[in-house]
């Protein structure tokens, strides 16, 4: 029986999406919820499964080609038979790789090779190590033709290329590589931009001693992992510091629609995470009613899902208010950009050990400076340092995360 092979329904949210990538060719056997193709909206990547064994008959949407929600992407063939196609396919590359295994060409050179049915064991290398060179390539080309006459007969065997998805560039050492933007780092790139042109942003920092979270943490961690099974870091710490400065600052927590300003009743903490493809914001809900526990579980399930690309879009739509780490990856000061239409945006960064005056006294302390950028539009600079010292405050004071003081 013959099917359609269909991009999911999309979201109201997402207009469309385009065709990633196919794990599948013409004529492969396919098993039943089995990947077949990959598609990227602007938030997340949709995966298109098997919906029994079969084979695919016919791609109708290439890599690369928009599509829109529920549009026909092939066509799938239950219960069919493979052909002998596939198995062609792979051994002919098997049987081009054995003559030129000792052969290193460089991506240009090989580029140019495939065009004029070149054999790379034919070419004269001049490059480092053996390397096949571009202007090696170009010096055959113009040698006499009985010396290239035999390398001619490979020439029909070469199949048909696809368009590429990237495009390198071989100057002899100076390789350039120019790879299309990706849908997600493009809607990044955009609502980046935006978020600069359209609020009235403004940063103001201030700087947290860690050594209390430091020695609870320590104190507490066996018996922590014991009792929950993960790991007691300093995200929930902060998650849940945050959460109780937003219900002191509405303000922080509200959003901006046109002329109307939105104050959100409850406490929805997006938590930056970096993947491959860009950076994504999943959602904790309801944060004020999440022990510690739970948003380490939660943040953990995240960012494991989110470097698979497994997120679900509604997992991260919506949020009140966003903190991002940069310094897992060293930062040791940075200035957030917002996360429209959200009024704030709290920046984490690396704990370092600085010398501080303490009751008179220079001690040296793990110190972390903390930013937070927010839409002048909505809340002024008290209301914004105000904020940050709060949150300050109950970080070198956890017994004020429990008390609620």
């Amino acid at each position: 029986m013959t099917s359609e092979i269909k991009t999911p329904t999309f979201p109201e949210s997402v207009a469309d999406g385009t065709v990633a990538t196919w794990y599948k060719k013409p004529g492969e056997a396919i098993s039943r919820d089995e990947l077949i193709v990959d598609i990227e909206t602007d938030k997340v990547v949709l995966e298109v499964v098997a919906s029994g064994d079969g084979v695919l008959k016919e791609i109708i949407k290439g890599e690369g080609e928009v599509v829109l929600s529920a549009e026909v992407l092939g066509i799938f063939e239950e219960g069919g038979v493979a052909t002998a196609a596939p198995a062609a396919e792979e051994t002919a590359p098997a049987a081009a790789s054995e003559s030129s295994e000792e052969v290193i060409m460089s991506p240009a050179a090989r580029k140019l090779a495939e065009e004029n049915g070149i054999s790379a064991n034919d070419v004269a290398a001049t490059g480092k190590d053996g390397r096949v060179t571009k202007e090696d390539i170009l010096n055959h080309l113009k040698a006499p033709k009985a010396e290239a006459a035999p390398a001619a007969a490979p020439a029909p065997s070469a199949p048909k290329a696809a368009a590429p998805s990237s495009v390198t560039f071989d100057a002899g050492d100076r390789i350039e590589k120019r790879v299309p933007m990706t849908r997600l780092r493009s809607t990044i790139a955009k609502r980046l931009v935006s978020a600069q042109q359209n609020a009235a942003m403004l940063t103001t920092y201030n700087e947290v001693n860690m050594k209390p979270i430091m020695e609870l943490r320590k104190k507490y961690q066996d018996r922590f992992v014991k009792a929950h099974g993960v790991k007691l870091g300093f995200m929930s710490f902060f998650v849940k510091a945050a959460t109780e400065a937003l219900k002191k600052f509405p303000a922080v927590n509200a959003s901006i629609d046109g002329n109307d300003m939105i104050y959100h009743g409850y406490q929805d903490v997006g938590v930056a995470v970096s993947t491959e493809r860009g950076l994504v914001v999943p959602i904790l809900r309801d944060t004020d009613s999440m022990g510690l526990a739970e948003v380490e579980s939660t943040i953990g399930d995240f960012g494991a899902r989110a470097r698979d690309g497994k997120l679900g879009i509604d997992e991260m739509q919506g949020g009140t208010f966003t903190i991002s780490n940069g310094g897992t990856f060293g930062s040791l000061l940075s200035t957030p950009i917002l996360n429209p239409p959200q009024t704030a945006i709290m920046g984490m960064h690396k704990i370092q050990d600085r010398p501080m005056a303490v009751d008179g006294e220079v001690v040296i302390l793990p110190m972390m400076y903390l930013a937070l950028s927010y839409d002048h539009r909505m809340i002024d600079g008290k209301e914004a340092v105000q904020f940050l010292v709060a949150i300050k405050d109950m970080l070198e004071d956890p017994a004020r995360l429990l008390l609620d003081i």
